[in-house]
């Protein structure tokens, strides 16, 4: 594996490069970075050049200016211009959560660099019949936050999701490397509650577009998710709108940190059908 950083307007984005073969790039969500995708992306990297990296703002990631400044499509382009510093052809892309919200966005407006899309789990919901109810949670959030702190609008983000008060698998802690990549993962929850949880939860998906797409687009679902969580009804939703349904991946909303060897061997088997 080795580490590299790439200048963006705005920002220095931090990412990691493992393997050969076709360009896999992993898009974290929320407050993840890069080390979320690690166990995944040692299992992949015998097939694939498989780049991960920590979204601006985020741990390794420095970025310049407000935090008001960020978009979806912003970065949305982070990840383009991480695409054409790997790879001048086209790549597949694994976006997770948050990260799969900014996948389609690239595939919406720059539909020749990705071949297929893997979105798990996408929490799109202004898709849903009652988008108007997670809109207005989405800005109760930020202003909780702005009021009563991270915690308090954490708390309310887990519970009004469905998460209760738990929320998606965090990596194991049992040895210090892990340790450290928790905190540092930790860090970022402050700048997901304060700013991009209505940036995220807020956006719609230019349907048209991804539907006229050359790429092909597979909306993930954990099979341990459940209807009472928002990013399951999103999934069953985006899939359907886009003519199929859902494929199901090994664990829930993290099933990638939670149960790697499975999840890295139905995103392989995914990725191999471009080819059938």
């Amino acid at each position: 594996m080795k580490t590299e950083t790439l200048q963006v307007p705005g920002a220095s984005l931090y990412y990691e490069v493992r393997g050969s073969g076709p360009v896999l790039l992993m898009i974290p969500g929320g407050p993840m970075d890069a080390d979320g995708f690690k166990g995944i992306a040692e299992r992949l990297a015998d097939t694939y050049t498989v780049v991960t990296y920590d979204c601006r703002g985020n741990s390794r990631s420095a970025m310049q200016g407000s935090p008001d400044d960020l978009t979806v499509g912003l970065f949305a382009d982070d990840a383009r211009r991480l695409l054409d510093a790997v790879s001048a052809g086209q790549a597949d892309v694994l976006g997770s959560s948050g990260g799969g919200t900014y996948g389609l966005d690239l595939v919406a407006r720059y539909p020749d660099r990705v071949r297929t899309l893997v979105a798990h789990e996408p929490p799109v919901s202004e898709l849903l019949p009652d988008a108007a109810r997670y809109h207005a949670l989405n800005e109760q959030i930020a202003e909780t936050y702005r009021s009563d702190g991270t915690f308090a609008a954490m708390q309310m983000f887990m519970q009004g999701v469905g998460f209760g008060n738990g929320g998606p698998p965090r990596p194991s802690e049992q040895d210090p490397e892990a340790a450290t990549a928790a905190a540092r993962m930790g860090a970022n929850v402050e700048l997901f509650a304060g700013r991009l949880i209505p940036v995220i939860g807020n956006y719609e998906p230019d349907l048209a577009a991804l539907q006229r797409s050359s790429t092909r687009i597979v909306v993930g679902v954990g099979d341990e998710s459940t209807p009472e969580q928002m990013v399951y009804r999103t999934a069953h939703e985006l899939a359907e709108r886009l003519g199929g349904q859902p494929v199901q991946f090994p664990g829930g909303h993290g099933g990638f940190g939670s149960h790697p060897d499975g999840f890295a061997a139905t995103l392989r088997e995914v990725l191999a059908e471009k080819t059938a």
